[in-house]
């Protein structure tokens, strides 16, 4: 199961980015996260089923700091998991 997750709210500057980083990588999902211009955070998640599952309702609550307003997530291309570091299953991505 590959899912596209935009998260909405306060999560920027709160560690979200970190967080995802975190539990993903817990779960061991492949991926990335990324902060975009418009203040939200977008993130890919790549794995089974459950763990993808698991890993959005980890992005409903975020860190303790964040507050996420929305949440968004829809069906991703395989090919989105190119955007990751070469030799890195998660990687945190560049603002764009």
């Amino acid at each position: 199961m590959i899912r596209l997750v935009t998260m909405r709210g306060r999560v920027q500057g709160v560690g979200f980015r970190a967080f995802v980083e975190f539990q993903a990588t817990g779960l061991d999902l492949e991926g990335w996260v990324r902060n975009r211009r418009d203040g939200s955070v977008e993130a890919l998640f790549s794995g089974p089923a459950d763990a993808v599952e698991a890993m959005i309702a980890l992005c409903r609550q975020g860190p303790s700091a964040a507050h996420v307003a929305a949440l968004a997530d829809e069906e991703a291309h395989p090919d989105q998991l190119r955007l990751r570091r070469a030799g890195e299953r998660f990687s945190g991505l560049p603002t764009v």
